[in-house]
């Protein structure tokens, strides 16, 4: 396969050059063909300018920062930057981290056989050195893609200086036969093999002070030194960390020195409109070919979905200083969707409609992505889960029909006095989870009010979407204490809120 090299010229500006870089395997050639050395900041900025004036997206698959977050990163890669992205959980920033890959060049040359991906250039390494020196132009070449540049570390309080930076090795000490003066014995961490390359610290105020301050070298100077080795090794490097700013207080704290030498603090967030949220949703959820083809999703239970994780970033029985991860409307997209499979499988049929009570099936994704205040805790992870859907209802309500008001003065007709006397008359009705489509739509087609309802406030609606907008109407009406819902093991009984009070006496 044929592969290219994007080449420098003497000003560091890129120039296309097709090449196949199979036949540069030695020192000699490489020279021949005119590459010229350029740091990875320089890289990712000269990369990032041509996208730009291109009008090409710089950080594809990242919806909502196109205002706020990716011009902030545009502008730090432009001055050479390490970076911090500080946010709560859930905020892409790792996504963003990895997406930088895209800004280096498909390929570049390093010394072949080095730990360090020696530049044949520009060597800093003993090894790399003193092969040069014995075989000149000669010396063998490799080249390494993007996509091997790339290093990760999730800070955790037991990764020590040796993990990161490196240490004496005795094996390779007796191995080679070489005192521990001799600084052969290294053996490179982390950091040092990953030269010329991103490196990721996940979560660093995790790490302990300690590790932080052997960092300080790295970030202003650009060297590392190891033990008591006079060797200092200039590593080029692009650094980015990563931090939730909660952790300041809980867990730990980036130390002033460290955050002196972070050239660009970023600040994230989570998606500002139902609209975006969706469209990550959307992007993200990992549905096989089935789940699509066999389950119908309205538009409008993806916008519940969404504003349930609105919702808890607004609940006092959330702490919102946790953050609501974007994971939990992925996951519980996944079981919503899970449920009406689970359901047609059971019914034997191929193809069903979402309902609103397939919104049952999601709470096992909420209960586990929210931390609970105290009076979170004393409701319940699964009762704080069904106000958050009850909220969600209530929200979206008043966009598709007329506001419900909590006061109405006796006698008074409002749009919804025919339906809830067609409960009051008719004791309500059970909403089976198991019950096939056909006897689903035959107990909502039973209330006619419901149905006139439908049709006079939404008369362009979707025939697929009717049925579950008729229960959207219900579940509302519950939430504005019109109706009654109680849940029992196999689904939900709906009853006028007098019938309800007069059953439980």
């Amino acid at each position: 396969m044929t592969q290219y090299l994007s080449l420098k010229n003497n000003n560091k500006i890129d120039i296309s050059i097709k090449m196949e870089i199979n036949n540069i395997k030695t020192l000699g050639q490489l020279k021949a063909a005119g590459y010229k050395s350029i740091s990875i900041k320089d890289e990712l900025r000269n990369n990032l300018r041509e996208k730009i004036k291109s009008g090409k997206p710089v950080f594809e698959g990242v919806h909502g920062f196109e205002n706020t977050v990716i011009p902030e990163l545009e502008r730090a890669i432009l001055s050479r930057h390490n970076i911090n992205l500080l946010g709560l959980r859930g905020q892409a920033k790792t996504r963003l981290a990895r997406k930088m890959v895209e800004l280096l060049d498909e390929y570049i040359p390093f010394v072949a056989g080095s730990e360090i991906n020696d530049d044949p250039l520009n060597p800093i390494s003993r090894f790399a050195k003193d092969l040069i020196e014995e075989k000149g132009d000669e010396t063998q070449i490799s080249w390494l893609h993007r996509n091997e540049r790339f290093f990760e570390k999730l800070a955790t309080p037991d990764v020590t200086v040796a993990d990161l930076i490196g240490d004496v090795d005795p094996i390779k000490a007796a191995n080679l036969k070489l005192s521990y003066a001799d600084d052969r014995v290294i053996h490179f961490g982390m950091i040092p093999r990953a030269n010329r390359s991103i490196f990721v610290i996940n979560e660093l105020p995790d790490l302990q002070a300690r590790i932080q301050v052997a960092l300080f070298n790295i970030l202003q100077e650009g060297d590392i030194q190891i033990r008591g080795f006079k060797l200092r090794m200039p590593l080029d490097m692009q650094f980015i960390f990563t931090a939730n700013p909660e952790d300041y207080t809980n867990r730990g704290s980036i130390v002033t020195p460290l955050k002196d030498r972070i050239g660009s603090q970023i600040l994230t967030h989570y998606p500002e409109t139902v609209e975006i949220a969706r469209t990550i949703t959307q992007q993200e959820a990992k549905l096989d070919e089935n789940q699509s083809d066999v389950v119908y999703v309205p538009s409008l239970a993806r916008d519940i979905l969404e504003q349930i994780s609105f919702e808890a970033r607004e609940s006092e029985y959330i702490d919102n200083k946790s953050g609501v991860s974007a994971r939990m409307s992925i996951t519980a997209f996944e079981n919503l969707i899970s449920s009406a499979e689970r359901r047609a499988l059971k019914s034997g049929v191929d193809k069903t409609n979402l309902r609103l009570s397939d919104f049952m099936g999601i709470i096992p994704a909420i209960t586990g992505k929210v931390e609970l205040v105290y009076e979170g805790e004393q409701e319940g992870a699964a009762v704080v889960a069904q106000h958050l859907i009850g909220s969600a209802i209530r929200t979206l309500f008043p966009n598709y029909f007329p506001k419900i008001e909590k006061l109405e003065k006796p006698g008074e007709k409002t749009p919804y006095s025919d339906l809830i006397e067609w409960f009051f008359a008719e004791s309500g009705f059970e909403l089976l989870d198991d019950a096939t489509d056909a006897e689903y739509q035959a107990i909502l087609d039973e209330v006619t009010p419901l149905d006139i309802l439908v049709k006079k406030y939404q008369p362009q609606l979707d025939k697929k979407d009717q049925y579950f907008v008729k229960e959207f109407v219900l579940w509302a009406l519950v939430e504005y204490k019109k109706l009654s819902k109680d849940r029992f093991a196999q689904g939900h009984q709906f009853k006028d809120m007098y019938g309800s009070y007069i059953s439980k006496l």
